[in-house]
């Protein structure tokens, strides 16, 4: 005999197995120290400058590679 399953707990159950997924994606992005954020920032930061202080500076005049 089939298991009779009650669609408004099953539809609450799958809300609430959701909203908890979402939970923790929210609690590793927002839920970080202010240290950990500063230190996320400062290496996004060095990696920016370190990609600029290669780049090759082109005059206005010349005209960019094909």
């Amino acid at each position: 005999m089939a298991e009779i399953v009650n669609l408004r707990r099953a539809r609450k159950q799958k809300a609430r197995a959701e909203a908890e997924k979402t939970a923790e994606q929210n609690r590793i992005s927002f839920g970080r120290t202010k240290a950990e954020r500063k230190l996320t920032e400062a290496e996004r930061d060095k990696a920016a400058r370190h990609i600029d202080g290669h780049r090759l500076d082109r005059g206005d005049d010349e005209p960019e590679p094909a």
